[in-house]
């Protein structure tokens, strides 16, 4: 037992504390320096400052109806009515793998009705802070017990080489966008699979690629798998657009299902921030599929520490609006319709844009608009022209050239064709 301190050597360990600050200086950060802007929120800052009332903010990826507003879905309103009105809604603590119910339906509805995974309990799915929470749940997981190189698209979502280098993974990327044809660099793809050390780490778009909007057809998802197989490689599926890209649930899934199907292990980001609209509610779920019930258990265990240890619970009114929508048949279909609004709307100006670039004879190939998918369509566009278009039209993007198409409306569609047209014979 450690003996408790006297009043008069507690003065003299001050007082040594204090010469000896004295005589060797404040200790100082280290390597701190002003980290830089995040490059999108900056663009949106710039874009909310610009006082231009024909502005256009085709930035941030958050959907819009077709007067420019947010749209909250209105069966989102209706269950968060219900909600509220429950009189034994509370605000108590789930566990560390969140709201179960929640998990259960997220995990069924990116593996389906009738997946073995789910009839033989080989899975786990947890509850996160929408889909970044679930991607870094993952990469901490992977780098704790199943660690390899990280292989990510080269365009890709921003916060993906961030996430995965912060579990202390080595990332490296490979061209995915072809600059030159606007499509998948395949090949490279499957080049990239096959030379790739063995048991390496790889990350997939599910559906709705970001930001080129480019997917893989059901035969190249087929190679993809059989290569990945041969070398045992990992998938890790993020999909945050699940319903939306397609306007069909099933469609969007069928890429993590067939990898089910062909025994893969793998892990799952979902995020519902986009097919629900609840982006500042950060509901999501990492789900994984295994393969057997015995290795599911450990990994839920282990993914509930490092829960513990980061957010110890993640936030419970955006999941709990999923789950009731989720649960009642007449709510899902509603919620199915409100997609498929969605996501015929976005179609609907792809082809508008395209229609208009046709009109105006712009020049090059434009039909990669209309052959991409989701919210996003990666333009072509270079950083000269980005930031011609900016100065000029006050129309955002980001300097890749990637736009929002729900930023797109009646109103101004045909004003961004005419906008793209001058810059990309001007710029």
């Amino acid at each position: 037992m450690a003996p408790t301190p006297t009043p008069d050597t507690v003065p003299l360990s001050v007082e040594a504390n204090v010469k000896a600050t004295a005589t060797l200086g404040k200790i100082g950060y280290t390597n701190l320096t002003l980290q830089p802007e995040d490059p999108i929120f900056k663009l949106l800052g710039e874009c909310m400052s610009d006082t231009d009332q024909q502005k256009i903010n085709l930035s941030v990826g958050a959907y819009r109806d077709e007067q420019g507003r947010p749209w909250v879905l209105p069966v989102v309103r209706k269950a968060k009515t219900a909600l509220l009105n429950d009189p034994a809604a509370n605000h108590e603590y789930f566990g560390l793998d969140g709201n179960k119910s929640f998990n259960e339906a997220s995990a069924l509805l990116i593996l389906g009705d009738g997946s073995p995974a789910l009839r033989e309990k080989r899975h786990t799915a947890v509850q996160t802070v929408s889909g970044t929470g679930a991607n870094r749940l993952g990469s901490d997981f992977l780098a704790k017990f199943r660690p390899g190189t990280v292989y990510i698209t080269n365009p890709t979502w921003g916060n993906h080489p961030k996430i995965f280098s912060a579990s202390g993974l080595r990332v490296i990327e490979y061209e995915y966008w072809n600059a030159t044809t606007r499509s998948i660099n395949f090949d490279i793809l499957l080049d990239t699979l096959q030379t790739a050390e063995r048991g390496s780490i790889f990350v997939l778009h599910a559906c709705a690629h970001n930001p080129t909007g480019l997917d893989p057809t059901h035969d190249q998802w087929k190679q993809i798998a059989q290569i990945m197989k041969e070398k045992d490689h990992f998938p890790f599926f993020d999909c945050a657009y699940q319903g939306f890209a397609s306007g069909d649930l099933d469609v969007d899934a069928w890429a993590v299902r067939y990898f089910v199907s062909q025994g893969f292990d793998l892990l799952c980001a979902q995020s519902f921030s986009k097919n629900f609209g609840l982006y500042s509610e950060r509901a999501g779920c990492l789900t994984g599929v295994f393969q057997d019930g015995q290795v599911a258990k450990m990994v839920h265990s282990q993914l509930c520490a490092l829960v513990r240890c980061s957010i110890s619970n993640a936030p419970a009114f955006g999941a709990k609006v999923v789950d009731l929508v989720l649960r009642d048949q007449a709510l899902t279909q509603e919620w199915k319709e409100n997609l498929k609004t969605m996501a015929n709307r976005i179609t609907t100006m792809r082809a508008k844009v395209l229609s208009h670039l046709t009109q105006l004879k712009t020049p090059g190939n434009w039909s990669h608009i209309t052959s991409q998918i989701g919210m996003f369509s990666y333009t072509g566009l270079t950083v000269t022209q980005v930031t011609a278009i900016k100065s000029k039209f006050h129309v955002y993007m980001t300097d890749e050239g990637r736009i929002s198409m729900a930023g797109l409306n009646e109103t101004n569609v045909e004003q961004f064709a005419k906008a793209v047209d001058w810059v990309v014979r001007n710029a």
